[in-house]
């Protein structure tokens, strides 16, 4: 008897799991991602080409057609074969590709590399705790590069939160904010930063929230702070005509990052009539408005206790001499309005002293 076909076998199969498609559908198309549009901030650090800039234009296999320009005026760049071409508020790449581009007209699948040789001089405004704020023309557009170039930044200034505003070509407005600070405290290198053309540098002032793990005396003694100091001084001791050499009203210029006992140096005070023991410190305070009295023993100082020996602030007053300290302190006790900002503080030593006659009289 022949054998059973196979055609008439009744085998079981199993059922199709569910959502499966049908048998004879075409198999499903591989799935791809959506294609990622840059972010603003990637945008951000993206160099764009204007007026001035020069670049190396490498064209591989053709060394004749190789060059360095610059773009005018108007920003376009000479290139050879093609002429005239505008690059202006292009990105190094977007120029390689259109210059790429224009070339293969003429040459055969030309590979075109671009290199910025010189970057065109910039001019940026740096606001806020740094010493001059203001506009500034820069050959060397960073970050650090500005902030000295404004006379370096103040004692109040907050470098974990240096901002920098900038509008692209497009009139979009991008910010961005960095941290100069955590460098300075790790001994690592700092963010280099390049400046556009129009940009606004943004440093921020410490708020008595935010002072927690912050130390100004390490700023100060960094190359982004402003270089040097003023204190003034009040010294009774030496308006009486004693061996110290210096002036009874004076202005003394130190290194930023000082201490009390560089200023008693400076001064030189007379150790027969000055008390050296009882010395005034008075310093503007920007978080309460008003000025504050220390009081420091400058022979414990020389023997090496470091409580009574503080860092230095810009703008800082020192007072030797009993009698000035509460005639001084006298003043500031009077005068009960607080000072709307450092530059109050300043008139009123300034009109203190004017008086000075008054002042130093026995």
């Amino acid at each position: 008897m022949p054998p059973p076909s196979l055609d008439r076998l009744d085998i079981k199969k199993d059922p199709p799991p569910p959502n499966s498609p049908p048998p004879d559908s075409p198999p499903p198309a591989a799935r791809t991602r959506p294609p990622t549009r840059p972010t603003p901030l990637a945008d951000f650090n993206r160099y764009r080409l204007g007026p001035g800039d020069s670049i190396f234009v490498n064209v591989l296999r053709f060394p004749d057609l190789s060059f360095q320009g610059t773009l005018d005026l108007e920003g376009n760049l000479l290139v050879p074969l093609v002429g005239s071409l505008r690059l202006d508020g292009q990105t190094l790449n977007s120029a390689r590709l259109q210059i790429q581009q224009e070339l293969n007209r003429f040459v055969v699948n030309p590979q075109v590399d671009v290199i910025l040789v010189a970057q065109r001089p910039v001019r940026v405004t740096v606001l806020g705790e740094v010493f001059r704020p203001g506009y500034y023309p820069m050959e060397s557009p960073q970050l650090s590069t500005a902030l000295l170039a404004s006379g370096g930044t103040t004692r109040q200034a907050d470098l974990r939160r240096v901002t920098i505003r900038r509008t692209t070509p497009t009139g979009a407005a991008l910010e961005r904010t960095f941290d100069l600070y955590t460098p300075l405290r790790d001994s690592t290198a700092l963010p280099a930063v390049r400046l556009s053309d129009g940009d606004t540098v943004i440093v921020p002032a410490l708020t008595a929230a935010n002072r927690d793990g912050y130390d100004p005396n390490l700023t100060a003694r960094s190359t982004l702070a402003q270089p040097q100091i003023n204190i003034r001084v009040l010294n009774y001791s030496n308006s009486l005509g004693g061996r110290g050499g210096g002036r009874a009203i004076a202005n003394i210029t130190l290194p930023n990052g000082s201490d009390f006992l560089d200023a008693i140096a400076a001064i030189g005070p007379n150790p027969d009539t000055a008390d050296l023991r009882d010395i005034a410190l008075i310093r503007y305070d920007p978080d309460q408005g008003r000025a504050i009295r220390l009081d420091f023993n400058a022979r414990r100082a020389l023997r090496g206790d470091p409580e009574e020996n503080p860092r230095l602030q810009h703008n800082d007053v020192i007072i030797i001499g009993r009698n000035l300290i509460s005639r001084v302190t006298y003043a500031l006790n009077v005068f009960t309005q607080p000072f709307r900002d450092v530059l109050g503080f300043l008139l009123f030593f300034d009109r203190l002293t004017e008086a000075s006659e008054s002042l130093f009289e026995p």
